[in-house]
């Protein structure tokens, strides 16, 4: 117990065009990755990544192998500067770059495997177009009490436990949009929509599980080396099989953040690192603990 380092890699949101200049200058091996993923893919990936443009990038099919390379990089980068993760955890799809992380799947077989829930994810809302919106500081009574009165017209859910003040809400279009308005309007908190392309975590996604459940199949899972937090329960998992069943479920679960972090901590993690772009992660892990160390890694790169 005591002095155990987290990282902790961030999900969809976090990607930007230009995103690879906040590695610095990259190793040979991050090359590799890079070089590995534009092959596997069969398109420059990297140039995507450097040059846009934006609305490409934001693409899930294309937003999910880019956010696994970057933080697989940034890894590696903060393990060059001499800090080793003994717990990992993700949000979202950032769940499994903490699994390339840990050994439980191969970098080639996870950047194929988020490609394809990427693409299953696009095909799911052409029927159904939604989004997601992030809700802060509105009372749980009062957004369930939004939420009963909007989802009359349509999907809409919570379905991410990001900390004490903020969940996100993902659903139909225009319910999510109506939702946005009532909070915004009514003075009891704030919502932002989301830079996603579609309603993840919600019950508009079942219909790809079952697809994406027989595309994992073919994939070999290992035990976990280090410790591993999983999405759908915010529990510790070292089941090679029940991770990939929990996958699945994460699709169209919602993310326990909050409750993950905690377990972290009650295993005895003292310092938080964010291993990816941006700052999300960061951010919520300071409003759910106060006693831990956050260190943002891209902070830490550019102070090298």
């Amino acid at each position: 117990m005591g002095q155990k380092t987290v990282y902790m890699f961030p999900g969809q949101g976090s990607q930007s065009v230009g995103m690879r200049s906040k590695l610095g200058t990259l190793t040979s091996e991050q090359k590799e990755l890079f070089s590995a993923a534009d092959y596997l893919l069969g398109f420059p990936l990297s140039a995507l990544i450097d040059e846009g443009p934006d609305g490409e990038l934001t693409r899930t099919p294309n937003t999910q192998p880019a956010l696994l390379v970057m933080g697989t990089a940034f890894a590696m980068a903060l393990d060059a500067r001499g800090f080793k993760a003994d717990i990992v955890m993700g949000h979202s799809l950032g769940e499994y770059t903490a699994l390339v992380h840990c050994g439980v799947i191969e970098f080639n077989d996870a950047v194929r495997i988020v490609r394809r829930r990427g693409e299953l994810m696009e095909k799911a809302v052409k029927n159904t177009p939604g989004k997601m919106a992030a809700v802060i500081g509105t009372e749980r009574a009062k957004l369930l009490e939004i939420l009963s009165e909007c989802s009359k017209d349509g999907v809409i859910e919570i379905t991410n436990f990001n900390s004490p003040q903020q969940v996100v809400l993902s659903g139909e279009t225009a319910t999510v949009t109506r939702a946005v308005g009532m909070i915004n309007e009514g003075g009891s908190g704030k919502a932002v929509e989301l830079n996603v392309s579609a309603p993840f975590h919600s019950s508009l996604m079942k219909p790809v599980a079952e697809e994406f459940e027989k595309f994992l199949a073919d994939f070999t899972f290992n035990r976990p080396r280090l410790e591993f937090i999983d999405n759908v329960t915010g529990a510790m998992e070292n089941d090679p099989e029940r991770i990939k069943k929990k996958l699945v479920e994460q699709l169209s679960k919602p993310v326990q953040w909050e409750k993950s972090v905690l377990a972290a901590c009650d295993a005895g993690a003292a310092l938080f690192v964010e291993s990816g772009p941006g700052t999300v992660l960061s951010g919520l892990v300071k409003r759910i603990v106060k006693e831990q160390k956050i260190q943002n890694g891209e902070k830490l790169l550019r102070e090298g």
